[in-house]
């Protein structure tokens, strides 16, 4: 093995993989010395190489205690294990824990009598592992301390070279929808922007949410899924997929709903300008349009919303009113994490003022590219109105977002909202602003070629320092999960895959370069256990695509629900499988946002668009997919008439005018059969939509995140596809 590839292996870069047409591809050192570098690693030499690779090891055996260290709750014995070197065997060391209540425990530390549990020498120095024994703990988020008694201290105080350690004490299993309900729930999926009604300003928001999730409770569904909440960019709101967030923690702001807003019946100029003739024709054009104009649609909002803070800040935080005290309170219980957010919304808003092209972080002044420095510090001191209205848009949306999830539950939905957690961040967004060390800017998130995507994905995410994420223990994913499940009662993690072995690409390579690297998948999947059971929800893993060996037990024994969709559940030959082959373990769906709707498959127009959009490496490739294509539709009828769900010979294998109602309905049957705990149908799919929500890989070739449902909120449950799915789940569902 070259020095290279050791150094690749020892960070955790894979050799090769297996791609989804059972192709061995192997990792190039092109790609390896990218991704290296970009992860800080000296390597322009062997000789650097060489250097990189001692470091590495030294490290591994010459720190006294692991950065973090995953207890299980199920364990008799709770243990972690000790580096030292030899020389230091007979010092005097004590422990202190202090555990996440506050409580703090300690002892001493002796060594000398402890079992070895390997060795190794490194320089000259000989280092030994043992096994230390700790304490009963109770699941949650700890901190272990050693530190050597100092020889010359008479009074036995610890000297200052304390080592700590993070200690999380997980349970085994998420929280489950057993755990909800004895019977299998359905519900609808919804991407929240689509949404409108006699009230929306141009784009669905949480009142358009709310009245869905009423509804939806009446005719029997148990939770409402959607597209990830996640903020954006205010200062840049043409900036609009949901998946490229500049933060995985709080809310996107455009889906306020402003009349909802609790000042706003109070105060008088906010309602006069939005009943003003120009405000009213603005809001005529974005509400009279089939795509969403985000830019528009967010200006109209946030024009508003800043006089309702003016007005807010007056009468209410002055004068500490309750509203005034409840938005304190949120601003106490998020601390510094609301406040770095709102002050990076603030800086972005600034500098995008002086330069329309300044779309991050990296495009600022040097002094504002860290959070924590004294520029940034002055300019926190200078704009804190600015700042504090920020917080006040995120304290509006987290309260609108509650009465939603609260509205649910008190309907009736077992589960409520059903949220979704983005692989990763924009890299000119907050998360990485505010903590460099914890991202890899030199490469992107991505997956390799693949049946639906052949030349492979380039997400353009910035991806997490595996290492990184176990010396801050955890927190970047802890963080992301809090926010996200704090409002669900079911969360959607996008491409769990990552969590076992995530794709990097290489910045400015194309996305069949990439190398797949490791992550701690079983300590994370212990955290979201944690997390899971604190909230109470439910966990379901999106694991489509190239699946590693084993990975599905594992997430399985984990509790975590896999994510089954009706295009990918076929036997070898092609044959889709029948309802009772599908695991209990799961939710399941015809389709997802990057795939076409129901009746765009079956009319062949996401072929269209790969053809339109040169997505095909080769002409071949073309004609083999439409030809498949037919044959899948023979397929997916010869599915249903096994079930009996249809009549023989109703529906023509070759008609592509549009998809058959009965076929529609039957599909969504058949998937109600399965055992599967969740079933979600797609918005678009129950009311026979063609076009799907996005196609990976272009961003303005099509309309990504961009199209609106025909029909307002109140409109929808009047078609007849939507009546008669609703009747099929509260038929075929084990609704009690």
């Amino acid at each position: 093995m070259t020095t290279l590839k050791e150094l690749a292996s020892l960070v955790g870069f894979h050799e090769s993989y297996i791609d989804s047409f059972g192709q061995q591809i192997k990792a190039t050192d092109e790609s390896r010395l990218a991704l290296l570098e970009a992860m800080g690693y000296e390597v322009a030499s062997d000789e650097q190489i060489s250097r990189s690779i001692e470091t590495l090891l030294k490290e591994t055996w010459s720190r006294l205690l692991p950065q973090t260290q995953i207890l299980k709750s199920e364990d008799e014995i709770f243990s972690v294990v000790v580096s030292m070197n030899v020389q230091d065997i007979n010092k005097m060391y004590i422990w202190e824990i202090e555990t996440e209540k506050g409580e703090v425990l300690t002892g001493e530390l002796n060594l000398n009598k402890s079992d070895i549990l390997e060795s190794k020498e490194i320089d000259s120095i000989l280092y030994q592992r043992y096994q230390f024994d700790l304490p009963s703990l109770k699941d949650g988020y700890h901190s272990l301390e050693i530190l050597s008694v100092s020889e010359s201290s008479r009074s036995g105080l610890p000297s200052e070279n304390g080592v700590k350690c993070n200690l999380i004490v997980a349970p085994k299993l998420c929280y489950g929808p057993k755990d909800v309900s004895n019977f299998k729930m359905w519900g609808f999926a919804a991407q929240l922007y689509s949404l409108k009604s006699n009230n929306s300003w141009g784009i669905g928001d949480f009142g358009d949410l709310d009245n869905l999730v009423s509804e939806a409770a009446k005719k029997g569904a148990s939770t409402i899924g959607l597209n990830p909440l996640h903020p954006l960019f205010p200062g840049n709101t043409a900036h609009r997929s949901p998946y490229s967030p500049t933060s995985r923690s709080f809310l996107n702001t455009i889906y306020i709903d402003v009349t909802r807003v609790a000042n706003y019946s109070e105060c008088k100029e906010a309602i006069e300008y939005v009943k003003s003739t120009d405000f009213q024709h603005r809001l005529m054009q974005v509400n009279a349009s089939n795509l969403i104009d985000y830019p528009k649609s967010a200006t109209l909002k946030y024009e508003v919303l800043e006089k309702l803070y003016e007005h807010f800040v007056i009468e209410h935080l002055r004068k500490s009113t309750i509203l005034g005290q409840s938005f304190n309170k949120f601003r106490d219980e998020f601390g510094d994490d609301l406040t770095t957010l709102a002050t990076f919304d603030a800086l972005y808003e600034h500098f995008r003022a002086k330069d329309f092209h300044s779309y991050g972080w990296q495009s600022w002044p040097e002094g504002f590219k860290t959070p924590n420095s004294s520029e940034v510090k002055k300019f926190q001191r200078e704009h804190s109105k600015r700042i504090g209205y920020f917080e006040f848009i995120q304290w509006v949306a987290d309260t609108q977002l509650s009465d939603v999830a609260l509205h649910g539950k008190n309907e009736g939905m077992q589960i409520g909202l059903y949220l979704d957690l983005a692989v990763g961040c924009d890299g000119g967004g907050a998360d990485i602003w505010s903590n460099h060390s914890a991202y890899v800017s030199g490469a992107s998130i991505g997956a390799p070629p693949d049946a639906a995507n052949l030349l492979g994905q380039d997400w353009g995410l910035t991806p997490i320092n595996p290492q990184a994420l176990k010396e801050q223990g955890f927190k970047p994913l802890t963080q992301a999960l809090r926010s996200n499940m704090r409002h669900a009662g079911a969360l959607r993690i996008d491409h769990v895959l990552g969590y076992m072995r995530q794709f990097w690409i290489p910045q400015g390579m194309k996305a069949d370069k990439g190398i797949y690297i490791s992550f701690p998948f079983e300590d994370m999947l212990r955290v979201i256990a944690l997390e899971s059971q604190r909230t109470k929800c439910i966990v379901i893993g999106e694991d489509l695509g190239t699946t590693p060996e084993g990975f599905g037990d594992v997430m399985a024994a984990s509790g975590l629900l896999s994510y089954r969709l009706l295009y990918f559940e076929r036997w070898d030959n092609g044959v889709f499988k029948r309802p009772e082959f599908y695991p209990e373990q799961s939710m399941v769906t015809v389709s997802t946002h990057d795939l076409p709707t129901l009746n765009g498959w079956w009319t062949g127009k996401d072929l269209e668009w790969r053809e339109k959009l040169h997505l095909y490496p080769n002409e071949e490739l073309e004609v083999k997919d439409r030809s498949d294509r037919i044959l899948d539709r023979k397929r997916l009828i010869s599915a249903m008439q096994d079930m009996d769900l249809l009549e023989q010979d109703l529906i023509s294998t070759t008609d592509l005018k549009c998809i058959n109602s009965k076929l529609s309905t039957a599909v969504q049957r058949f998937l109600a059969r399965a055992s599967s705990r969740i079933q979600l149908i797609p918005m678009e799919d129950a009311l026979c939509l063609q076009e799907q929500v996005n196609i990976p890989g272009t961003i303005d070739e099509h309309p990504n995140w961009l199209q609106k449902l025909p029909y307002n909120i109140d409109e929808i449950w009047q078609q007849t596809s939507m009546q008669e799915i609703v009747d099929v789940m509260n038929q075929e569902r084990d609704i009690p």
